[in-house]
């Protein structure tokens, strides 16, 4: 019984696709087995397909169940619409800041010309065209022609902006009307859930293949100090990013900052540890309780509701994901393109599914749009874990800070610290 923790651990899904990381980085790099990359490499890329053919009706079911429903159940009231404002303002400076720092940030990995040229030869993947990528392209292509067109073609922002629309009309119909058509919304994304966890069971072989056939063009040591590099500079980032939420929280919510790192810490133990920011949950409830004194209001709806559909590192992650993939295939990235990935991962920001690397797993229409080879976004999922640490921590400290800022903005939690 006491080895069962550990077994647990060496061969849970994270671990399994770490080890079929290693293991493809390892038999990649040997040249007798370079002759099995033409065998190896479709195996990888029917896994990235596979996660493909699901991502836009999941986006599409998630975005109209969850307006819908927040609709029908009037959760939009002062509390809430003060924290959606706080939301929205976080996430633009975060995407704001990545989009600006990624590109700088990568400069010092230099990677071989002809090693990136051979791996992005091999990629699949269409290059966007200059004109295509435009910002006046880009902001007209907003809206679509033909909504069903642009679901076929991948092309994810305009589905996202009809899918809104929709479902904020959605919640004009009449109570039973709307009881139809959340219901068939919702038996779609509980069957999409099951079939993408069925995919997620085949990660370590998809990141074997991949990591293969990456190691045998690129080589294993330049991949894995390209690897190592991009997981620091996350981690890099994260700190800098909470260093101003710290500031953020203890300015505008005139709390001190000892006390307000004394109510989050124990809820990002839990949350670094377990991976989860929901597991976290009670003991970031119990820290803004009994540590800042929150008022019931706050501490009852706003946390619940940040945890639910509030992922601050969602534009910080996806951006330098993006800049890192396209370093690492050597693909230069305009503007407009890390714009595309930054407002994605705004507009997505309250559709993350449930599931391991969920906000990986749906970037995969938008890498395919600015002209990113999908099969990187396996090779981020195999390290997720490191970064995914901090992500858990950093959410909780987004949360608190939303948190305490509501609360003086109330005139019920002005004066309760």
């Amino acid at each position: 019984m006491p080895r069962q923790p550990r077994a647990a651990g060496l061969f849970s899904p994270t671990a399994r696709a770490f080890w079929g990381l290693l293991l493809g980085l390892a038999l990649g790099a040997i040249a007798t087995l370079q002759r099995l990359v033409p065998l190896i490499e479709p195996v990888g890329t029917l896994w990235i397909n596979a996660i493909r053919m699901t991502v836009i009706p999941l986006v599409v079911s998630l975005l109209v169940t969850g307006v819908a429903s927040a609709a029908s159940a009037k959760r939009v009231g002062r509390l809430g619409a003060q924290s959606v404002a706080l939301f929205l303002v976080l996430l633009i400076a975060a995407a704001a800041f990545t989009a600006v720092v990624a590109p700088f940030a990568f400069r010092p990995l230099v990677l071989d010309p002809a090693s990136t040229a051979a791996l992005r030869a091999s990629a699949h993947l269409q290059p966007a065209n200059a004109a295509d990528i435009s910002w006046r392209t880009w902001l007209v292509s907003l809206i679509p022609v033909n909504p069903i067109k642009a679901a076929a073609d991948g092309t994810l922002l305009p589905v996202i902006v009809f899918t809104v629309t929709f479902a904020f009309a959605l919640t004009r119909l009449e109570p039973a009307a709307r009881a139809v058509t959340l219901r068939f919304f919702e038996a779609i994304l509980e069957a999409l859930l099951i079939l993408i966890r069925w995919i997620l069971k085949l990660t370590p072989l998809g990141v074997f293949a991949l990591a293969f056939v990456v190691s045998a063009r690129l080589g294993s040591g330049t991949l894995g100090a390209a690897l190592g590099y991009y997981v620091g500079l996350a981690v890099v980032l994260a700190l800098v990013a909470g260093i101003g939420l710290y500031l953020f929280a203890t300015i505008a919510g005139r709390v001190s900052l000892r006390t307000f790192a004394r109510a989050v810490f124990p809820a990002q133990v839990v949350g670094f540890t377990s991976r989860s920011s929901l597991t976290a949950l009670p003991a970031l409830i119990e820290g803004a309780r009994d540590v800042l004194h929150l008022p019931a209001e706050v501490t009852g709806f706003v946390l619940p509701f940040a945890i639910s559909v509030f992922k601050f590192t969602s534009p910080i992650y996806w951006t330098l994901g993006a800049q890192f993939v396209a370093q690492l295939y050597g693909i230069d990235l305009a503007p407009s393109q890390l714009a595309t990935v930054a407002a994605a991962s705004i507009l997505l920001n309250a559709s993350t599914p449930g599931i391991p690397s969920g906000g990986l797993l749906i970037q995969a229409p938008i890498y395919a749009a600015i002209g990113l080879p999908v099969e990187g976004i396996g090779i981020l999922i195999a390290i997720d874990a490191i970064p995914d640490m901090f992500k858990s921590a950093l959410i909780l400290a987004s949360d608190m800070t939303v948190a305490v800022i509501v609360a003086r903005w109330s005139s019920s939690g002005g004066e309760s610290r």
